[in-house]
């Protein structure tokens, strides 16, 4: 693959524009490109695995709005299905049967899910969840992860990954220490650290939340045993145990991460997939936990567009698709070529590099390997990878603009996406070696 000049003069001027309106001229801060530098690619249209600016330029697409486009972007049967929907009107703000259905889905899927509540965010999900899980047990602290990052809500920002280490904040402004003080925080991948949280606070802890594999830091996945060890831990401390599963969830198997390790948690949260690439969260679980949610229980949490009938339509369409024979065999073979190829490329040129994959999801570092939790992370060149993402730009590639974070691969990408994606980093690595 061939670069070119990379024009991006409209993109330029939209987002000169953008920042005399919006703090940053974004919506979300990963967006603005700050960690890799040059300015962002406005986007115009996306379709299947590719992109293409406002400029006009195309690109492989590895980011999938973030994870929900698993069968690529808008696919023809979701958008059909939308359109159908559509005429009916975009929100009730009242029940509809299109919430049993994706509930339903949800629930025979995911083991730990006995019962479901929907909401609009990721972020929506684990403050509810959060809530939920000193409401059941009585306590008020709660076990995170360096770098394991569950939304921007005031208690979970803290050695938080995601955008956080993008813009290099160690924690956020405007949190007070009292939210935080509650907040008790361990090495992912270290089960002795969480033992010692757990001695140290004596029936305080409520339970423990984490992304089982972790896609906000880069992405890094359990040590056979950590996972075991903490369902273990949580019981023996009559603490719960949370997944936020919003990355993973319908994205390493249809039942998420713990269905793929065989581990499973009191309490999960999803999103992304589940919507289709519209606005969704949701969280579930056993049902006697559950039962604490209002009106069924005295836990209050409300939201005027949760179970909206176009994020459930598309949700619904997607998980259809996802349940086709041999979906996750196809992403798993696509995601494990490209994953060996860029390892490939990397060593050829002399590069020191670390990566892995499971199913639709992948990540690498450009360090030694390998790399089991945030510190270790923290050790990649972020400068280079900063000058191997505008490389990859030139030559059609569109990765995560952060060294700190996961990317996703879908059922869209073909063997000549995979091909070209390749050339187009065994051409970069060679450029910033």
């Amino acid at each position: 693959m061939t670069a070119n000049a990379l024009n991006t003069s409209r993109s330029q001027a939209i987002f000169g524009t953008a920042q005399e309106l919006m703090p940053g001229g974004v919506s979300s801060p990963v967006r603005a490109f700050r960690s890799v530098g040059g300015q962002p690619i406005v986007f115009d249209r996306v379709k299947g695995p590719y992109a293409w600016d406002v400029d006009g330029n195309r690109f492989i697409d590895y980011v999938g709005s973030w994870g929900p486009a698993i069968c690529g972007h808008a696919h023809p049967e979701v958008i059909s299905a939308l359109q159908e929907t559509l005429e009916k009107g975009t929100s009730f703000g009242a029940p509809c049967e299109l919430e049993n259905h994706l509930a339903q889905m949800v629930i025979d899927a995911v083991p730990s899910v006995e019962m479901v509540r929907f909401v609009n965010s990721g972020t929506e999900a684990c403050m509810a969840v959060l809530r939920l899980m000193r409401a059941f047990t009585g306590r008020d602290k709660v076990i995170k992860f360096e770098g394991c990052y569950h939304g921007h809500a005031d208690m979970f920002l803290v050695k938080a990954g995601s955008g956080v280490a993008t813009l290099g904040l160690p924690d956020s402004p405007g949190v007070p220490r009292s939210t935080t003080s509650n907040t008790l925080t361990a090495p992912y991948n270290d089960l002795e650290a969480v033992k010692e949280l757990f001695a140290e606070n004596p029936d305080a802890i409520s339970g423990v939340i984490l992304e089982p594999v972790v896609g906000n830091a880069g992405f890094i996945t359990p040590e056979p045993g950590f996972l075991e060890g903490l369902r273990e831990l949580t019981k023996e401390n009559g603490a719960l145990l949370v997944f936020d599963e919003v990355m993973t969830g319908f994205r390493i198997s249809y039942g998420g991460a713990q269905e793929r390790f065989g581990v499973i948690p009191d309490l999960t949260t999803m999103g992304k997939v589940i919507g289709g690439g519209l606005p969704v969260g949701a969280y579930g679980g056993r049902a006697e936990i559950m039962a604490m949610v209002a009106p069924a229980g005295p836990m209050y949490q409300a939201g005027t567009l949760s179970g909206n009938p176009l994020a459930m339509t598309a949700g619904i369409k997607t998980l259809e698709l996802l349940r086709q024979e041999g979906t996750y065999e196809r992403l798993e073979a696509t995601t494990q070529r490209l994953l060996k190829g860029i390892l490939k490329a990397a060593n050829e040129s002399g590069l020191s590099i670390t990566g892995s994959s499971i199913s639709a999801m992948f990540g690498f570092y450009l360090c030694e390997g390998p790399v089991r939790n945030f510190e270790e992370a923290k050790g990649a060149d972020t400068d280079r990878f900063g000058r191997l993402h505008r490389s990859m730009l030139e030559k059609g590639v569109y990765l995560a603009p952060s060294a700190f974070e996961a990317g996703f691969t879908s059922l869209a990408h073909s063997e000549a996406d995979i091909d070209a994606t390749l050339q187009a980093f065994k051409e970069s690595f060679a450029e910033i070696a």
